[in-house]
Parts: structure tokens; C-alpha cells; sequence
């Protein structure tokens, strides 16, 4: 989390703002390049708000709460599902607006502020927003990746079992087995593991 926040703190972030009026846009585009951060696009609902974040996936969507057709919540959950871990900032003049809980989770919102945003605040907020979501993002990565390892790691091992049942040898030598043929063809070890499964009858990986 660190690295990301230097990383923001020193450039600044890539921003889609979202709100139905042009002046609001236009002020709250301006805030935000003068406080160092760069503006991607401009834009006046959900729908285009959704389309432009697959397209430039950007490190923080600022989005008004209330927009024409979707509201702002239902698109941020809509990003939220397309492009997980992306850094949502919700923002809203009307103060008699409160999300649930459960509408703040669905959302992935990391946090909501009230308009006119001071400028100091607009600022800390989108780039601890940025922050968290970068970590969030890694740390969704580095569980997957724990868990692919784990499933190699399964196949790797019922490979071994196979080879030791073929040819009588140890588990050791049958590791050394998929650990030459892995390096002599230039492929994965888990790659050599499941053409041994594919190879005996019956099992699949």
C-alpha cells in the first residue's frame, strides 16, 4: 500500500468525473487538475460513465449520486462488478442522501462527500481512495495466486503419485521426473503434471 501511495501522491490520478450538470463537471474537472490530478473524461450519466470506465479504466471514477436513468449508485456497483477494486468517490449536494450499508458495499464506494467538496478533502479523499483500492487489488491478486498454487501444487502431487505407482520409483525421483521433463521441454511443471494425468485412464486433472 505504500508503494501505491507514493506512486499517487507524486503523480496524481487518472479521474472520470461523472455528474449531469456541465458546470459542476467543468468546476469539479478544473479542482482536480489543479490539485494534480489528471482528468480522463467528463461525462453526464451512468450509462456513458460505465462505458468510459471499461474503456479507459480509470484509478478513480468521482460520481454524483444523482444522475438521469441509473442513479449514481447503481452504476457504481455496475463498475464495481465489471472492474473490481476500482477507486469510487461518491459525491452529492443533496444532504438529506444516506447510503446503507449494505448500498455502500454493493456499491465499492470507498467514501461519500458532500457538494461543494473543499478542496483539501476532494484531494486526500481520491488518493486514499486510489491507495486502498490498489491495495484491495493486490490483495484479491495475491489470494488468487495462493490458490492457483495450491491447485498446481494438488496436481503436481497426484502426478507424482501416478509415476511412483508406474515405474516403483520414490517420491523424490518422481519429482526429479516432472522437474527434467519440465525443464527439457520448457514448460511448467504443473504442465508436465496434467499430461500425466491425461495419460492415465480415468483420471482427469
Amino acid at each position: 500500500m505504500t508503494d501505491t501511495m507514493t506512486s499517487v501522491s507524486t503523480a496524481g490520478a487518472r479521474v472520470l468525473v461523472v455528474d449531469d450538470e456541465l458546470t459542476a463537471r467543468e468546476s469539479l474537472s478544473e479542482l482536480l487538475v489543479s490539485l494534480g490530478h489528471a482528468v480522463v473524461d467528463a461525462v453526464a450519466d451512468a450509462t456513458a460513465a460505465e462505458a468510459r470506465a471499461r474503456e479507459l479504466h480509470p484509478d478513480a471514477i468521482l460520481m454524483d449520486v444523482l444522475l438521469p436513468g441509473a442513479n449514481g449508485i447503481e452504476a457504481a456497483q455496475a463498475i464495481s462488478r465489471a472492474l473490481p477494486g476500482t477507486a469510487i468517490v461518491l459525491i452529492s449536494g443533496d444532504d438529506t442522501i444516506q447510503l446503507t450499508d449494505a448500498e455502500a458495499d454493493a456499491s465499492g464506494a470507498v467514501a461519500f462527500l458532500p457538494k461543494p467538496v473543499p478542496p483539501r478533502v476532494l484531494d486526500s479523499t481520491i488518493r486514499l481512495a486510489v491507495a486502498r483500492a490498489g491495495a484491495l487489488r493486490q490483495a484479491r491478486q495475491e489470494a488468487a495466486d495462493l490458490k492457483q498454487m495450491l491447485e498446481d501444487r494438488k496436481i503436481i502431487e497426484r502426478a507424482k503419485g501416478i509415476l511412483m505407482r508406474r515405474t516403483g520409483c520414490s517420491e523424490s525421483e518422481a519429482y526429479r521426473i516432472l522437474q527434467r521433463s519440465s525443464q527439457d521441454r520448457s514448460k511448467r511443471m504443473v504442465d508436465i503434471a496434467k499430461a500425466v494425468l491425461d495419460a492415465e485412464p480415468g483420471i482427469t486433472a
